[in-house]
């Protein structure tokens, strides 16, 4: 017998993806793929502190990332988001070849089958909430008026640095000049009103807000994406 190690991430096994193994799936060389690790370590997108190992080239030790999933994907999503599909693909073969053992001591094993099997339990339950939950706020949450970044994260009930993970990752906007700015698609569509101007001290500005459309539309994104987040995590 043995036991996925999908859903057992407090048995401290643990699967990765190496940046080589990113470079290679992408055509890219090493040392962009590493330049932007780096760059995005620096500017902190990774939540926890990332892993490094040795290898051997051409007579020298050097060195590689050892990324989780989240992290690959959004690397990947910032190096070459067409090769998403291929790296999801890989992490799929490799959690369903990394199976651990069956334990030895017969408690141990039962304790993980039924703190894996509540777990399984508690994220199928927060599944079948969000869907009401996106259906009620189409309903019957009124919004009036275009709302800016931060009103719309008190209304979604996000942090304000996951929600702008959310809409750069799914490039629904990016950084311009430092501030966040919708691509021309979804600007087009309706969902987003830019104003810009002069200030008071006659620097210019820009300023982006979420139109009605726009934000019923990001709150049935959002939803989504928790929904697939737990999915994940049960299967």
């Amino acid at each position: 017998m043995k036991i996925s190690a999908a859903g057992f991430e407090t048995l401290h096994q643990t699967v990765s993806m190496s940046s080589r193994e990113l470079a290679d799936l992408t055509g890219t060389p090493h040392g962009e793929v590493t330049r932007l690790i780096k760059s995005l370590e620096t500017s902190r997108r990774f939540p926890q502190p990332l892993c490094t190992s040795d290898y051997q080239r051409e007579g020298k030790i050097r060195q590689e990332y050892q990324l989780n999933k989240r992290d690959s994907l959004m690397v990947i999503a910032r190096l070459s988001p067409s090769f998403t599909p291929l790296v999801l693909d890989r992490w799929h073969e490799r959690e369903l070849q990394h199976d651990l053992p069956d334990f030895t001591n017969p408690a141990v094993a039962a304790r993980a089958w039924a703190e894996e099997y509540e777990r399984r339990q508690a994220l199928e339950r927060r599944v079948a909430l969000i869907a009401p939950k996106a259906d009620f706020f189409d309903r019957y949450v009124v919004v009036e008026e275009a709302m800016g970044f931060r009103q719309v994260c008190k209304l979604l009930k996000v942090k304000e640095a996951d929600f702008r993970r959310f809409l750069l990752e799914r490039q629904i906007m990016y950084r311009l000049g430092g501030v966040l700015t919708p691509h021309r698609q979804h600007l087009d569509a309706g969902r987003f009103e830019v104003h810009t101007g002069t200030s008071e001290s006659r620097h210019p500005f820009s300023q982006t807000r979420f139109t009605v459309k726009g934000v019923k539309w990001i709150a049935g994104l959002w939803a989504e994406y928790l929904a697939e987040s737990l999915r994940g995590a049960v299967a």
